[in-house]
C-alpha cells in the first residue's frame, strides 16, 4: 500500500510565513521608530545663527516658549553666530536627525549657497515658516522723491548714481535693492552699512538718496519724521506703517523680506517630523508669539512645512539672479 502525505494548502503556508515575518519584524523594530513613540524624552536644542538680542534671537526665544508648552520639554536656545550665519546652519545640517537639534532658518538659507557657502534649503527638514520682516524703501525727510515712482524715475535719469544704503554685501536688504532695480529696469548705487539700522541712519542724515531695510528697523525713524517711507515691499500694507503703500500700489509689484522659520537636519524620521510640524504650527499661531512679533514690528507669517520647503526653494532660485558667488 502506498501512503500519500497530505500537504498544507499554499494559502495556509503563506499565512504562516506572514505571521512569522510579522513577529520577527516586531522584534526588530527600528530604533528610530521606537524613539519616535516616546519623543521627546529629553530637552531640545534650538540653534540660532545670530547673537543674542537681535530680531532672529527674539523670534526664536519667543517661539521656544510656546513649543515648550506643547512638547513638555525645555527648549534650549543656542546662539552660534559667525560666517554670515553659515556657522549655525552648517552645524544644524550635520547634527543627528533625531529631533533634539532644531534650528532657526533665516532667509540666508536661500542666499548663502550663492555666496560660496555649503548652505541650501535641501539640507534641512523644514518644519514651518513663522515670521517675515518686509523690506521698506525710505528717503531723507526732505527728499524731492515723494513716491517710489519718483525714486525710480530719478534712477532712470541718472543710471547707477542714485545711492541706496543697505545692510552690506550679500545681505537680504542688498538683495532687496537689486531685486527692486531689476524689476523696475534701473540700476541703483548700493552703499553698504553694517546692518539695517545704520543704513536708515544714513538716510536720516542725508548721506544717501535712499535706504532699504526691514520694517522694524525703519519704523522708529519714520514715526519721528527723520525719514519718509515710500513703499513696503510686501503683499499687504504693514500694520506698523499703515499709511505707507505697498510696492504694487505704487506700480512696482515686488515682494521681498527677511523671513525665518524652523528646520531640522535632513532625514528626520517621519513620526518625529510630524510631531514637530504640528508643534511649530501651534506655536507660530499662538497669541503670545504673534503679539511679541507684532510689538517688535515683525509680521507673524505661518507657512506649513511643505509650503515653507517649496517657498525656500523658490527663493533660492530667485536669489541666484542677484547674488554673485564669492569666497568658499
Amino acid at each position: 500500500m502506498v501512503v500519500f502525505r497530505r500537504t498544507a494548502p499554499a494559502t495556509v503556508l503563506l499565512g504562516a510565513v506572514l505571521i512569522a515575518s510579522a513577529a520577527c519584524a516586531g522584534d526588530r523594530t527600528p530604533a528610530g521608530s521606537a524613539e519616535a513613540e516616546k519623543y521627546p524624552s529629553k530637552d531640545i536644542h534650538l540653534i540660532v545663527h545670530a547673537a543674542a538680542g537681535g530680531a532672529s534671537d527674539m523670534t526664536a526665544r519667543a517661539l521656544a516658549t510656546e513649543l515648550e508648552k506643547d512638547l513638555g520639554r525645555s527648549i534650549v536656545v543656542e546662539n552660534r553666530p559667525g560666517a554670515s550665519g553659515s556657522t549655525a546652519m552648517k552645524f544644524l545640517a550635520s547634527a543627528e536627525p533625531d529631533g533634539y537639534t532644531l534650528g532657526y532658518l533665516p532667509v540666508e538659507v536661500s542666499m548663502l549657497g550663492h555666496r560660496g557657502y555649503e548652505v541650501k534649503p535641501g539640507n534641512y527638514t523644514m518644519l514651518g515658516q513663522v515670521v517675515n520682516v518686509p523690506a521698506v524703501v525710505v528717503v531723507p525727510a526732505d527728499s524731492p522723491n515723494k513716491s517710489l515712482d519718483d525714486l525710480i524715475k530719478a534712477a532712470k535719469s541718472k543710471p547707477d548714481e542714485v545711492s541706496v544704503a543697505n545692510s552690506g554685501p550679500g545681505s537680504i536688504w542688498e538683495a532687496a535693492t537689486t531685486l527692486l532695480g531689476n524689476q523696475a529696469g534701473v540700476g541703483f548705487k548700493p552703499v553698504p552699512f553694517d546692518g539695517g539700522a545704520p543704513a536708515v541712519a544714513a538716510a536720516a542724515g542725508d548721506k544717501v538718496d535712499a535706504a532699504v531695510a526691514g520694517v522694524s528697523e525703519v519704523a522708529p525713524s519714520v514715526k519721528d519724521g527723520r525719514v519718509r517711507a515710500l513703499a513696503v515691499l510686501d503683499a499687504e500694507r504693514s500694520k506698523e506703517l499703515p499709511d505707507v503703500p505697498t510696492g504694487k500700489e505704487e506700480g512696482h509689484d515686488i515682494t521681498v523680506g527677511g523671513w525665518g522659520g524652523i528646520g531640522a537636519p535632513a532625514g528626520l524620521p517621519q513620526p518625529v517630523a510630524q510631531r514637530l510640524r504640528d508643534a511649530v504650527s501651534k506655536a507660530a499661531q499662538a497669541p503670545g508669539f504673534t503679539q511679541t512679533l507684532t510689538n517688535a514690528g515683525a509680521v507673524p507669517t505661518y507657512r506649513s512645512a511643505e509650503e515653507f520647503a517649496s517657498f525656500a526653494e523658490q527663493e533660492y532660485t530667485r536669489f541666484a539672479d542677484v547674488l554673485q558667488p564669492s569666497g568658499s
